[in-house]
């Protein structure tokens, strides 16, 4: 089956930009890009189209579509995009071209950064915080406090400085078709801005190596890491399309356990948290990750009006999303839920916290034994509607499913609200698993945003 067919014509709903040639800033590079006239506007320049998803509400989503020739950068370095991101006002629009796999764990000289270099002058050694917190010592009443853990924080704050990158309103991001454009181990934020698109973008082993040890998370107490590959806190009008979000090739089977625990380096895959609002996320792929997406980051967060269209979720073992509070369009969506590189499937969609989901049209695959029951859940005050789901290739209904097994948690299987951004909504899930797996995630774009090459897959 060919890519759905809303996307073909998003050129010609698009402000067509005469384009001259692109100049660098200060010492970043710069690759030539024209565009005529008469011709469609290139990937860099895309905005998004109306009426795709909640993004598209109100004035919609441009990014830095309207950027001229200087505010153009083509970033090649993890220190080529901190001077994009700062360079010049910081609501001008611009457009950032990442060029080619960036590891962000590198200093300005572009050598690579340790997980030791980090902890350097901190006092901080693994060893002695896990002699300090040890249940057995500190107990399981109390989260870590003292020398230690003063330690563990500076290290973290040291790491962070290097792998999160703040993204400002007006911003796109965009990865160079042709080039394996993405980022490898760091995080792009989008706090508190405005207007921000980001395509075509590989994300792997967005890894923190100072984790925190909390006894009194759930019963058995967890390792806590920091570190959202794209994170979403107080975002508002964001498109995320066409990018891929992977642990590998580090996957969490490499973890050790400490305590009895998995000493969890990875978090979130996309977060979308702290009032975020008016976002859509379209044609990703989410592959081999444990807590892949929440929106809502407590059950009194506000805003989180999400859409989430044609996204592949390929060995994720849950929020996919967990949804809180917000109003909430999952369309045209596939869940293939065997496991993968160690990845067991706990559930899809969790809707909580009076979360209003409405889902169609969205294809799950389950193994041999695998349950309808399973594919969601929820706390007992969340809703979700659906309609037209699909469960290897059959017709289901996952809330009925859900309720049956959980009297006491059931999920509403109304909302309060109805859906009317969601262009492209293919009203049969059956050709999602061929469709998407040429369609979704990072690499499949050309130049002028069409789809080229034959079908990518995460191994």
């Amino acid at each position: 089956m060919s890519a759905p067919s809303h996307r073909r014509p998003r050129a010609r709903r698009l402000t067509v930009l005469a384009a001259a040639s692109v100049a660098a800033a200060g010492a970043l590079s710069a690759l030539p890009l024209t565009v005529s006239a008469h011709a469609a506007p290139d990937l860099a320049h895309a905005a998004l189209p109306a009426r795709d998803g909640w993004a598209a509400s109100g004035k919609g989503t441009t990014g830095g579509s309207a950027a001229g020739a200087s505010r153009v950068f083509t970033v090649s370095t993890r220190a080529e995009l901190v001077r994009a991101l700062s360079a010049g006002s910081g609501t001008a629009p611009r457009v950032i071209r990442v060029r080619g796999s960036l590891d962000a764990n590198t200093d300005d000289d572009g050598r690579s950064l340790r997980c030791e270099d980090y902890a350097k002058g901190t006092g901080y050694s693994l060893a002695s915080y896990l002699k300090a917190y040890d249940p057995k010592v500190w107990g399981r009443s109390e989260v870590p406090s003292g020398a230690q853990e003063s330690a563990r924080a500076a290290a973290q704050k040291k790491q962070a400085a290097r792998i999160v990158f703040k993204v400002p309103s007006n911003t796109t991001i965009v990865g160079v078709p042709g080039t394996g454009a993405g980022l490898t181990g760091g995080s792009l934020q989008v706090k508190g801005a405005d207007n921000a698109i980001i395509r075509n973008l590989s994300f792997t082993d967005v890894r923190d190596c100072f984790p925190q040890w909390d006894p009194t998370d759930g019963s058995d107490g967890n390792w806590n890491s920091a570190y959202d590959a794209l994170s979403l806190r107080g975002a508002t009008h964001v498109w995320a399309d066409h990018n891929t979000f992977t642990d590998g090739p580090r996957y969490d089977g490499a973890n050790p356990r400490y305590f009895g625990r998995e000493y969890q380096v990875h978090d979130g895959a996309l977060d979308i948290t702290n009032a975020s609002d008016l976002v859509t996320v379209s044609y990703n792929r989410f592959a081999d990750h444990d807590k892949t997406m929440l929106i809502g980051g407590s059950d009194e967060d506000t805003g989180l009006r999400v859409t989430l269209h044609h996204n592949v979720f390929q060995g994720t073992v849950q929020r996919a999303p967990l949804a809180r509070v917000g109003e909430i369009h999952l369309y045209n969506n596939l869940f293939e839920t065997a496991e993968r590189h160690g990845y067991a499937f706990s559930y899809s969609i969790s809707s909580r916290a009076r979360a209003q989901v409405v889902a169609e049209y969205n294809h799950w695959t389950l193994p041999e034994g695998g349950k309808v029951s399973r594919l969601l859940t929820g706390d007992g005050t969340g809703a979700l509607a659906g309609t037209g789901n699909l469960v290897n290739g059959l017709s289901a209904d996952p809330v009925a499913a859900y309720n049956a097994e959980n009297p006491g948690k059931r999920i509403h299987p109304t909302v309060n609200w109805r859906p009317t951004l969601s262009a492209g909504l293919e009203t049969s899930a059956a050709g999602l698993p061929g469709s998407l797996g040429r369609a979704a995630g990072a690499g499949v774009l050309t130049a002028a945003g069409g789809l080229a090459g034959p079908a990518v897959r995460t191994p």
